[in-house]
């Protein structure tokens, strides 16, 4: 049977993260009030939205390696993996800034917001430039308060001192994969393999297989449980990050809170995108080529330039191909996690129910 905690989980990881950014901003308040309320904006981002997909899976990884809700530490494990909040923040806000994004969850994304505010003060300097060392700093910040929420966690040492190295692994895999992502951009690069690369470190590591590893670590379980959830965590990471890269295309703006279309316009190299490309190419279509290659990267895509290389990616099967791929590492995670040695059944069916919703998602 669930536990009250299982059940309001997202209202715990609220209350955590609220709990510690309001000791963070006392003492940067104590420091300078124009700091504090710049810091409100990160704290209304990181408050007011999200699914808290990652302290979820931490959480049911610790469950999965025997860890109890009504144990004396449950409060602090849940404020350890909460803790993954604010890498989250960090990602996105850093994420937003370098694709040039301009909303996000339905509001003006970090840098956005700081620029706006520079302008409406008639300050010196170039309001895009302000909103850019902002939201840099910011999304540092954010990262840093990350190390601390984990680490003043009142938890044994011991179990601190297992989850160290998979906290350390986290933060470089994700900052490794969103260089990735980047450098592909760069690169117009289009094999499907480094699209793959990219979901494996930039979101399947630090969204699913890290946060498990984490929550598994802390509860002390033993390697071959850990070994089994990773497995099913970087399968279902990939094809939550498939799914997302659907939305990127398809998506309806009123629901994923961003402009439909958007990963077109900013040149995301993902696989969807690439199979199209490769498609294109393989079965001689020019004109779908040149096509495809005129809307990737073009900010000025219009919404007729959108719906035309939406057909052309479903004409060249590769939505479907896209849709296939997220079926099988979804079928490959449930394989791993049907084998687990997981402490408590329970722990099972909710990982199950969480990989369907991760990638059935609309949002």
């Amino acid at each position: 049977m669930l536990h009250p905690v299982d059940v309001d989980l997202t209202t715990h990881v609220h209350n955590a993260l609220q709990e510690f950014l309001e000791q963070r901003r006392a003492e940067i308040d104590a420091i300078d009030e124009t700091v504090a309320a710049a810091m409100d904006s990160l704290t209304r981002f990181i408050l007011d939205g999200g699914k808290r997909i990652r302290p979820t899976f931490a959480w049911w990884g610790w469950r999965a390696g025997g860890g109890r809700p009504e144990s004396p530490d449950a409060p602090e494990v849940l404020r350890a993996v909460s803790s993954l909040e604010l890498i989250q923040a960090c990602a996105l806000v850093h994420d937003d800034l370098m694709d040039s994004s301009d909303r996000r969850r339905g509001q003006p994304t970090l840098h956005v917001r700081f620029a706006m505010q520079h302008h409406a003060a008639g300050w010196a300097g170039t309001p895009d430039a302000f909103g850019l060392s902002a939201a840099i700093l910011l999304g540092d910040l954010a990262l840093a308060w990350a190390d601390d929420l984990l680490y003043d966690a009142a938890l044994d040492q011991s179990a601190l001192a297992r989850a160290r190295p998979v906290w350390r692994a986290m933060r470089t895999e994700v900052l490794v994969g969103q260089y990735l992502d980047v450098l592909a951009q760069a690169r117009a690069a289009n094999e499907p393999e480094t699209a793959m690369r990219i979901n494996r470190y930039k979101t399947a590591a630090y969204t699913v297989e890290r946060p498990l590893h984490l929550g598994a670590a802390l509860a002390g379980a033993q390697p071959e449980l850990i070994a089994a959830l990773r497995v099913f965590g970087t399968d279902l990471g990939i094809g939550f990050q498939l799914r997302d890269d659907l939305l990127g295309v398809f998506g309806d703006p009123k629901v994923t809170g961003k402009p439909a279309g958007d990963d077109l316009r900013e040149g995301k190299r993902t696989l969807l995108v690439t199979l199209g490309l490769q498609r294109a190419e393989e079965r001689g279509d020019r004109a779908a080529l040149t096509a495809l290659q005129e809307a990737i990267g073009n900010p000025a895509l219009d919404e007729a330039g959108v719906d035309r290389t939406r057909g052309l990616l479903h004409e060249l099967g590769a939505v479907d191909a896209v849709e296939q791929r997220i079926t099988g590492h979804t079928e490959a995670a449930l394989a791993a996690l049907a084998t687990a040695p997981v402490a408590e059944e329970l722990a099972r069916d909710k990982l199950a129910e969480l990989a369907i919703e991760a990638t059935r998602r609309d949002h």
